[in-house]
């Protein structure tokens, strides 16, 4: 018996032995622990639970105050067969296209040029930023002004000159257009700004090399400023093409009708807008659910597709 408890003894001090140093580590890491967890704690709160709810969401019927009612597919079926739904992607790639392409090409530009200055460079970059830290609405309330039809400042200064009026507001590309000139406007100066970051990282030996050869300007730029910049360039392609899939406030707030349509046949409305229009506007919040996972699907191909485009070119 003596020899039972002798043996006995042993095993649990070397178990004691063993949870002492957890609880010793758990005691020091503790405070770290508590540091960090309100940031999970709201990302639980604010970032999964929702991705995950709208997904359980988008096989529901709900407006929002009844029982839940499980439709399957449906929704998903019902949003890929609404001509509607055709339309808004047709015109948020369409805006996309005639946006993101201008606006790219001149801000490298202009990061180009400028970062051949050494003089007023600060203030240029400042000048650059100003846009992307104006308020959409208000940006957008100052584009109507200019655009309208027939009080439009533009329109108003082509009648004193007796040239026609430009349909901007009522014509399906001049929405489309009115839209895309907002984009360039507010993006152009924040991606000139990337781009000149990525200049700057370009060591000035390859200009001197180029220069002594005999390279003039544009001989540099596509030859030695162009491939190194291609990362730079990957970046402002695939953040541009989320924000131009994704583009909401700028039609929202440039047709300011009750249901919230994209102006006169639809021509304005984008994804984002009828996500909201069909969630919100409706109080469909399952069909809402289905149109957000269907557009995320759609930017994780083109993310995807952008993507393998550039690295091809390596």
């Amino acid at each position: 018996m003596s020899s039972i408890m002798q043996t006995a003894a042993p095993t649990k001090s070397q178990s004691a032995s063993r949870v002492a140093p957890a609880n010793g580590k758990l005691r020091k890491f503790l405070p770290l622990y508590l540091s960090i967890a309100p940031y999970y704690i709201l990302f639980l709160v604010f970032g999964l639970f929702p991705v995950l709810f709208s997904l359980y969401l988008a096989f529901q019927r709900w407006d929002g105050i009844g029982t839940m009612t499980f439709v399957g597919w449906n929704n998903f079926y019902f949003v890929l067969t609404d001509p509607i739904f055709g339309k808004a992607i047709f015109n948020t790639f369409a805006i996309w296209v005639i946006s993101t392409i201008p606006m790219l090409c001149i801000a490298l530009v202009l990061a180009f040029l400028l970062n051949q200055r050494s003089r007023s460079k600060l203030a240029y970059q400042l000048c650059f930023y100003i846009p992307n830290m104006t308020s959409i609405v208000a940006v957008t309330l100052i584009f109507q002004s200019f655009l309208g039809d027939q009080f439009g400042l533009i329109n108003q200064t082509l009648a004193a000159i007796h040239l026609p009026a430009v349909p901007w507001l009522t014509d399906p590309w001049g929405i489309k257009w009115s839209i895309a000139l907002m984009v360039i406007w507010r993006w152009t100066g924040y991606n000139a700004l990337v781009y000149m970051a990525g200049l700057q990282n370009i060591p000035t030996e390859y200009y001197d090399a180029a220069r002594t050869d005999g390279a003039n300007t544009w001989d540099i730029f596509f030859n030695i400023t162009l491939p190194l910049l291609r990362p730079i360039v990957l970046f402002t392609v695939i953040s541009s093409t989320i924000g131009g899939l994704t583009l909401f406030t700028e039609p929202q707030v440039l047709f300011l009708t009750p249901a919230n349509n994209g102006g006169p046949g639809h021509e304005g409305l984008t994804m984002a807008l009828y996500q909201y229009w069909q969630g919100f506007a409706s109080y469909q919040y399952g069909f809402g659910a289905a149109v957000g996972w269907i557009v995320f699907l759609i930017l994780l191909v083109c993310t995807i597709i952008n993507w393998r485009l550039v690295q091809r070119g390596e």
